[in-house]
């Protein structure tokens, strides 16, 4: 038996005020719900959604690894790699909020599916991208002028200062599309059509790499540096040379100048437009239309703002404060570890702060390659929010557990892995992204440093993996406040505070000892979040509204004509 529901008003977000969500304690099946009853099923379901996620997500890292590869070859000093690292983990620490106020869009657009009502989703995927041009123009726009001011409190050397002014004026200029992108690509994980954001990324990153082969090196090309026969067969030699040779007859035939890392940032720029672009034609298009009613929702609807704000709030925060520590960490805390260590050993403050230049970089490398290993993570994630939102919205908690358990199973495996690889091949991992004139002694330098970084980032792989899991689950259940807010207190307590603490009590660790506290920050992370999903909370809520403001026709969602109708 069925007991009666009640409702319960959650925290409001911004304009205040609350909407209630259906709450009930014992939940019966919804008509029809297409939940995977059997381990068999369900692994099925999985493997549909999360492989074009992880394709997503791995696309991601690619092109991140190859647009470090090509910064590289700028020039010898450590310093590109640094000033870019740095500029962009600026640049998405300011945009993170609004990413993680409408990643929810995954959990309505899924809950509703599995409650049969898929047309309701549309309303979501529109306002989420009506609140990224707001956030774009309230936050990323101003963020953008105040960039020289800002990347001058880190203390760091002027030109390097020069360099991540020029890249995070454009990133942020351009971040309009990402906001946007993010919202789209939620509606389509939701929805259970991964492969849609899958296709529109890859052909985004590719596009991403042609633009930057022609606007960092310009008419005078990439240098690559190697030489044919150590390439086997000469195919991929042969492919790489017509690459670059290309773009540099494109570069020479238009006029475009060498723009170095300022170029880096704009050939991401024009690849996030393709990534936003093609899952909206698609979004626009007749057939979708027809099905979901995408064109009638476009209108700004006050209801739509209120719930993602309601439940958004607490992962935006969330994300905005991990990513806030993690960018102190990598900007501030490492090269400050670094050069204490330095000067403790005798160095001149200019050469102390080289070496914690030297720092930076390495972390920024190091943290390339765990991106290989989150990055896929996250994917599988992706494919647990949904599958997770779709089994509680057609009142099946115990669907939504198995899920949950595979998704987990699967990415510990992963992750497990990638933490042997980073034990058994730390030095060359290193040592790849070091560009090849760089003095011999700094390279020897950089190599242990991240190699002691690498091993500290196997340690928390396994525990990382129950992070992304749990709360991924947790998320599209609608539980995000006690994860936002145990997240926001462990970061605290281990990034900063562990962190400053061994930099003063252990100085001579140098610059592992921030990734010390960031080690045991996830790791207490992990098994807190674990324990939070084993309690079960999560099992009682649900995003599916049943008043009648929720209910109107499809076509009635949203007043007016849509653009294209």
């Amino acid at each position: 038996m069925t007991e009666p529901k009640r409702e319960t008003d959650l925290p409001v977000g911004p304009g205040g005020g609350s909407a209630p969500v259906e709450v009930s304690a014992v939940v019966e099946p919804a008509e029809g719900a297409d939940v995977p009853l059997s381990g068999r099923d369900a692994l099925r379901q999985m493997f549909m959604i999360a492989a074009p996620s992880v394709v997503t997500m791995t696309s991601y890292s690619a092109m991140q690894f190859v647009d470090r590869l090509m910064v590289k070859e700028i020039g010898p000093e450590p310093k590109y790699i640094a000033a870019q690292g740095t500029a962009g983990i600026a640049t998405w620490t300011l945009m993170t909020f609004c990413v993680g106020l409408t990643g929810v869009v995954s959990s309505f657009v899924s809950q509703n599916l599995g409650a049969g009502k898929p047309e309701r989703g549309a309303a979501y995927a529109w306002m989420s991208m009506w609140i990224g041009l707001a956030y774009w123009a309230m936050v990323m726009i101003p963020g953008a002028l105040m960039a020289r001011r800002f990347f001058g409190l880190f203390g760091h050397e002027a030109e390097v200062v020069n360099l991540e002014v020029g890249y995070a004026v454009i990133a942020m200029g351009g971040a309009l599309f990402t906001l946007m992108s993010k919202g789209m690509h939620n509606y389509f994980f939701g929805l259970h059509r991964p492969g849609v954001v899958a296709v529109a990324v890859v052909l985004g990153n590719i596009t991403n790499i042609l633009a930057n082969t022609v606007l960092i090196f310009g008419a005078e090309g990439l240098d690559l540096g190697v030489r044919p026969e150590t390439w086997h067969g000469g195919a991929a030699w042969s492919a790489i040379s017509l690459l670059t040779d290309s773009a540099a007859w494109v570069a020479g035939t238009l006029g475009i100048p060498a723009m170095g890392l300022a170029g880096a940032a704009l050939g991401t720029v024009i690849g996030t437009v393709v990534e936003w672009g093609l899952p909206l034609l698609v979004f626009l298009a007749p057939a979708h239309n027809k099905e979901y009613k995408s064109r009638g929702a476009w209108f700004p609807r006050w209801l739509m703002f209120k719930d993602i704000c309601r439940i958004g709030w607490p992962a935006g925060l969330m994300f905005l404060n991990e990513l806030l520590l993690w960018a102190y960490m990598m900007s501030f805390l490492t090269p400050r570890a670094a050069e204490r260590a330095a000067e403790l050993s005798g160095a001149s403050a200019e050469a102390a702060k080289a070496v914690g230049t030297s720092a930076t970089t390495t972390g920024f490398i190091a943290l390339q390659w765990m991106h290989l290993s989150f990055m896929p993570a996250i994917g599988i994630s992706i494919a647990t929010q949904a599958m997770v939102g779709k089994a509680m919205g057609a009142k099946r908690p115990d669907a939504a557990t198995r899920t949950t358990w595979l998704g987990l199973k699967i990415t510990m495996v992963y992750m497990g892995a990638c933490a042997l690889l980073f034990v058994v091949f730390a030095r060359p991992l290193i040592g790849l992204f070091i560009n090849a004139e760089t003095p011999p002694d700094e390279v020897e330098h950089m190599v242990r440093l991240g190699a002691q970084i690498m091993i500290a980032a196997a340690v928390f792989q396994l525990f990382d993996a129950m992070v992304i899991t749990t709360s991924a689950a947790l998320r599209g259940a609608g539980d995000t406040i006690w994860p936002g807010v145990v997240t926001i207190v462990t970061s605290w307590v281990f990034i900063f505070g562990l962190g400053h603490l061994l930099i003063e009590v252990a100085p001579g660790i140098g610059g592992l000892s921030p990734w010390i506290g960031a080690s045991a920050y996830i790791c207490a992370l992990g098994v807190l979040m674990t324990v939070r999903f084993l309690g079960g909370k999560w099992k009682t809520m649900r995003l599916v509204h049943d008043d009648p403001l929720h209910n109107l026709p499809p076509d009635e969602l949203a007043p007016g004509t849509s653009p294209g109708a």
